[in-house]
């Protein structure tokens, strides 16, 4: 299938059992709206799955491993062979992420789509496009064509992937750097506004961290309507293939847990790129990247909780898929006010939508 088959497929959220959801919802023994986001995300999943009552059970995060040339610029306070070692320690449960997926049963698949060395670990998926992006300070990271292949990498192995939700994550020193590079362009934002220090940089580093991108934009001229133009040139094939699994998510319709800043720049090349899959992404944790913001708003979405979390990986995803977990609970097993023994009549007035003090007065 082409990138535009997958996209086709991707239709709008199912209303009739959205519908059945909140009527259910409505039911339950709880003053209206009592569970906020619970209900909500409960809602959601009604809608992506044409199903009431869901369950989360096999919970699936992909991490997406790639190089980035632009490290030569001296962006990062890691070197760039960090990228190699953690790829490989996050199928062995060794980083944050993997740990999480570890505590709470979660599965995870590492796929190297461009990790700058030699992969001998057979855990990690081996889909490599090349060794590394080259350095967009000086030309483009890749050619249109890998950025393509890259989309298609990651739509296809969600494709693969049989679980009840998934979780989009990566691993590649630098890749805040191009994230950032891609927000600005897409946003038509300023490098400031959309750039942070990462995974912590001197304030000198920071300060060069932004003129390398100013300069990457400069010398690359990506045309801000042309998702492939601006992944291509100031990119990196690590936000290709988690745009692309973002999209494969939707493609299945099953909900699909953007993590932090990098995670939710690869989700808004996928709402460009196919606009009803937004409907089906499901924020974990509010980074704290300066540019995440910017990224959730342009996607009218909201993070579900803040914990000042900045370390990527995907480690937002698994805290998230408990968030879903307890959602469905919510709505297949609270008694409803006629299963309580409740007589929900006192509830009227609030649902005619009159408002009360704390006392109970109007």
């Amino acid at each position: 299938m082409t990138l535009q088959d997958y996209i086709s497929v991707v239709s709008p959220l199912n209303d009739t059992a959205m519908a059945a959801a909140r009527e259910r919802q409505a039911q339950l023994a709880k003053p209206p709206g009592s569970l906020g986001r619970l209900e909500d995300l409960s809602i959601q999943l009604a809608g992506i799955t044409g199903k009431v009552h869901n369950k989360i059970e096999k919970k699936q995060l992909l991490v997406f491993a790639a190089d980035n040339g632009v490290v030569a610029e001296g962006v990062s306070s890691a070197p760039q062979s960090v990228t190699l070692m953690q790829t490989i320690n996050l199928t062995r449960h060794k980083t944050g992420a993997s740990t999480l997926c570890k505590h709470f049963g979660c599965n995870i698949t590492v796929c190297d789509v461009g990790v700058n060395a030699d992969i001998k670990e057979p855990k990690v998926l081996n889909k490599k496009i090349a060794y590394g992006t080259q350095n967009i300070a000086k030309g483009p990271a890749m050619t249109r064509e890998q950025a393509m292949q890259a989309i298609i990498t990651g739509i296809e192995l969600v494709q693969n992937t049989d679980a009840d939700v998934i979780g989009i994550g990566e691993m590649g020193i630098g890749n805040t750097t191009t994230s950032s590079a891609v927000l600005a362009v897409l946003l038509d934002a300023d490098v400031e506004a959309v750039t942070g220090r990462g995974g912590g940089i001197t304030d000198q580093s920071f300060l060069k961290k932004k003129q390398v991108i100013k300069t990457a934009i400069d010398v690359n001229k990506p045309d801000k309507n042309d998702v492939f133009d601006v992944l291509a040139k100031v990119g990196g094939f690590d936000i290709a293939a988690m745009c692309g699994a973002f999209i494969g998510a939707a493609a299945t319709r099953r909900p699909v847990v953007i993590d932090g800043f990098i995670s939710a720049v690869a989700a808004l090349c996928a709402n460009k790129l196919c606009p009803n899959s937004t409907a089906y992404f499901i924020p974990s944790h509010a980074s704290y990247e300066i540019g995440y913001k910017l990224a959730m708003d342009a996607m009218s979405l909201q993070p579900l909780f803040l914990l000042g979390m900045r370390l990527g990986e995907g480690s937002g995803c698994p805290l998230a898929f408990e968030i879903l977990d307890a959602a469905c609970a919510i709505l297949n097993d609270m008694a409803t006010f006629d299963q309580a023994g409740i007589d929900d009549g006192y509830l009227d007035e609030i649902r005619k939508g009159d408002k009360f003090t704390v006392e109970g007065k109007a």
